[in-house]
Formats: structure tokens, C-alpha cells, sequence
């Protein structure tokens, strides 16, 4: 195996998350040296670190950077680092996936949601289609166990960040939009401002695959333009539709997944390969990890899925796909993800939260920013929003999981589907709450 990064010492900063995790896998493949540091030694990401004889250390201190090697480091991850402050050299997560997308054509996909299940349908249906292509997803592939791979074929299908605009960084042969809502509140000042990333991410690609909308349309000025649109009938637990003549039929719910499919079996047509043979990979398509994800059930029968949804848009597609599995009732649990995006969004997120039958908030999951910073944003704003929009209906504020465990233990039956919903750690509460033998806060 060509072994082009033999010579090469990367230490990375927060190793243990999705997008680091995967690059780390990657460089090792390449034939780097590869140490890392976490804040957590838990995670599932942590563990596949570990299979592949990672060892990430636990807390950050400037000790742990080796000699000689080049810090990784994300948008994430602050200057006042002790393990940056100690590098000779640093590279940012972005500038190093940028060298990945030189190495092989790069299929990049990006848009405000969708993005990590349309890239992991993208790395399902090549190797269904008897390729082996390289890749770097936000999430794990169930087909493939992990969330990064560098394959023998001939492609690269990579997860293109918009959330501080280091999409721009990637070399892409194809760039597929999936949409392009306002969400990073901290990096873009209007939804104007994200269509200019947008653009400017379509401009080079020799393709540029987009929902089939005039508004996205008319952000790919230039390349070759292929538009994707499905319009699925739905079932419980999945839809089917047909593409340019190919028929696609799909267990994973939802129309969005409908529309993310399209979008996958459109960049394979654009780079020639056999959409029919990737359409019948997809059957078998069981989702990415934390989308739509089947926890187990609660010991009175109710059905737990985790999903990432952390949107507004993605939190209502999420109850939608919920429906077409026919519940006696919908309870979603929501953990609002960042303070900024709370602040600019409470309303939103009632709004969609509404339509659950049940509707139940955790406090912020803060990641990168502190509540000092943001005075009177909590998760209760998203709270009152929900009972607002929902004339009446019963909206339950429960800060902590363990207050949350117990009400859910009390109030979950036999047919209910609960829905954790979020990109903190609100997975652990549908865990809990799936484990057999487990009391409440033990």
C-alpha cells in the first residue's frame, strides 16, 4: 500500500471526536505516526482509536505533544490550547483534509443538513457497486463500522464542513449541496452570507449536484449542474421513488432521506458510475450512526431513537419520519446544542417541537461556548416556545437527564416511540433509558 505520509508526526487535539477521529484513521493508514489527546477517553470513537492501536491521552497538557510533530487542531479547539501553544508547527483540521482531497478525486458533500447520511450513502452504495472508495464522514457508516477508511478505488467521498467555512479548504471533482439554511450563527451574519460559501464551494467542482430549488440552482454558476429532487412514497419505515428511469427503495423513514439518496445516486451518476447497481445497494442502507438510529426499547415497551437532528428544519423532519413508523405517540426529548444557536432560534425549535405529542427540553449543551457569555439563554426559552406553539398542549422543562429519566420512566407505554433529539450527548438519556436492569440515576 502506498504509504505517502511515512515520514509524518501528527498529534491531534481532540482526537476523540467525529471529524478528528476519522483523519487520525486515515493518517495512520498513510503511514503516519499518530498520537492524540481527548477530554474523554469514552466514546465510541475513542474505542475504534483504540482497535486501531490509537491511544489517545486523557486531558490536554503541553507534555503530551511529541516531539517534532504537527498539532491538528479543529475550529473547536482555542488558541490558549497548552497542546497548540506547544507546537512548533499546527495545522488545522481542515488544511490536512484539504491534503486528503489532493491526494484522490473528491466527492465533497455539504448543506446546512443531510449531510453525514448522503455521504455514508454515497460510501454504501460505491462498495455496493463493487468500488472501495476512501472516506472521511461525520458519523459512523453501520455498514463499515467506522467513520473513515482509505479504500483501493479510485474516489474520496468526504464530509465538507460549512460551519467555519473550511469547506473552502477541500479540492472537490464534485461538490453536492444538499441545502442552505442559516444555522452557525457565530461564523455567518445572514442567510446571504452562507449562500456566498455555498457558491463559492460549487464554483470549482467539474459538477455540482443540488436540490432541484431555483434558489440552490442558481448558486451553481458555472460547473456542470445536475439537480436532484425526489418525491417518495412514503411507508413505515421507509420510501421508494424513482430516479432518471432507476427505481430506489429505501428502509431508512422520512422524505429527507428520500431527497439525501437522490442526491447520493446523482453525484454517481456524474462520475459515471452504475446508479442502478448503487440504488439496489441502498435497500439495505440502515442509516449512519445518530440519524434515525434504533436505541432499543424501555422495559414497557416503548421504542427509543436517537437522532442528531439540532435544527429546527431537521428536528421537524425527524418527527415526520417518526410518524410513518405509526406510534401510539411521538415523546421527543430535546437538548438545545450551543448557546448562540438557542438565542437566535427558541422560537424555531417550539415551532417544530410542537408537533410531537409530547414535547420535553434538556438544558444547553454549551460544546465550545460558555453561559457567562450568553445571559438568559437557556433551554427553557425553547421550552416556552413549545408550549406557545402548542395551544395548550403539556411541554415538560427538565434540565438535567436525571431528572428527565425519572419523568420518562413514569410517563413511557407500551407503543410510544421516544425520539432523543440533538448534537450534545442527549444519546446517553435514550441509553439509559433502553438499558435493561437500570434505575433511575444509577
Amino acid at each position: 500500500m502506498d504509504r505517502p505520509w511515512a515520514n509524518r508526526r501528527l498529534h491531534f487535539v481532540g482526537i476523540g471526536g467525529a471529524g478528528m477521529s476519522g483523519l487520525a484513521l486515515v493518517a495512520l493508514e498513510l503511514g503516519a505516526e499518530v498520537t492524540g489527546s481527548d477530554r474523554s477517553g469514552d466514546s465510541s470513537y475513542v474505542v475504534r482509536l483504540r482497535e486501531a492501536g490509537i491511544e489517545p491521552v486523557v486531558g490536554h497538557d503541553a507534555a503530551n505533544v511529541p516531539e517534532g510533530a504537527e498539532v491538528v487542531y479543529s475550529s473547536a479547539v482555542g488558541s490558549e490550547n497548552p497542546e497548540r501553544a506547544a507546537a512548533q508547527r499546527e495545522l488545522h483540521r481542515a488544511d490536512l483534509l484539504g491534503e486528503l482531497t489532493r491526494l484522490r478525486p473528491t466527492i465533497a458533500v455539504s448543506g446546512t443538513h443531510g449531510k453525514t447520511t448522503t455521504s455514508s450513502m454515497l460510501v454504501h452504495a460505491l462498495r455496493g457497486s463493487g468500488l472501495d472508495p476512501s472516506y472521511l464522514v461525520g458519523g459512523e457508516v453501520r455498514s463499515t463500522g467506522s467513520n473513515a477508511g482509505w479504500g483501493t478505488g479510485e474516489w474520496l467521498v468526504v464530509e465538507a464542513d460549512e460551519s467555519d467555512r473550511s469547506l473552502l479548504k477541500l479540492d472537490r471533482r464534485v461538490a453536492v449541496l444538499t441545502n442552505a439554511e442559516l444555522d452557525h450563527h457565530a461564523t455567518y451574519s445572514s442567510r446571504r452570507d452562507v449562500e456566498a460559501t455555498f457558491r463559492e464551494f460549487l464554483a470549482p467542482a467539474e459538477h455540482a449536484v443540488v436540490w432541484d430549488r431555483p434558489e440552490l440552482v442558481a448558486l451553481a454558476d458555472g460547473p456542470r449542474v445536475w439537480p436532484f429532487t425526489a418525491d417518495p412514497a412514503l411507508s413505515p419505515g421507509g420510501s421508494a421513488f424513482s430516479l432518471d428511469g432507476v427505481e430506489v427503495e429505501l428502509s431508512v423513514p422520512g422524505a429527507h432521506n428520500a431527497l439525501n439518496a437522490a442526491a447520493a445516486l446523482t453525484a454517481i451518476r456524474a462520475i459515471g458510475a452504475d446508479v442502478a447497481a448503487a440504488a439496489a445497494a441502498l435497500r439495505d442502507f440502515s442509516g449512519a450512526g445518530r440519524r434515525f438510529e434504533r436505541i432499543g426499547t424501555t422495559p414497557e415497551g416503548a421504542l427509543v431513537v436517537d437522532d442528531y437532528a439540532h435544527h429546527p428544519t431537521e428536528v421537524l423532519a425527524t418527527l415526520d419520519a417518526a410518524r410513518t413508523l405509526a406510534p401510539r405517540r411521538v415523546v421527543a426529548v430535546f437538548q438545545p446544542h450551543l448557546f448562540s444557536r438557542t438565542k437566535h432560534s427558541a422560537r424555531a425549535f417550539g415551532a417544530a417541537l410542537a408537533h410531537a405529542d409530547l414535547p420535553i427540553v434538556t438544558e444547553i449543551y454549551p460544546a465550545r461556548e460558555r453561559a457567562e457569555d450568553y445571559p438568559g439563554v437557556s433551554g427553557r426559552l425553547v421550552a416556552e416556545a413549545a408550549a406557545d406553539a402548542g395551544h395548550g398542549k403539556r411541554v415538560a422543562w427538565l434540565p438535567d437527564f436525571d431528572s428527565a429519566e425519572q419523568f420518562l420512566r413514569g410517563e413511557l407505554r407500551e407503543g410510544d416511540l421516544l425520539l432523543t433529539l440533538g448534537a450534545g450527548d442527549i444519546d446517553a438519556l435514550g441509553r439509559r433509558l433502553a438499558a435493561p436492569g437500570r434505575t433511575p440515576g444509577g
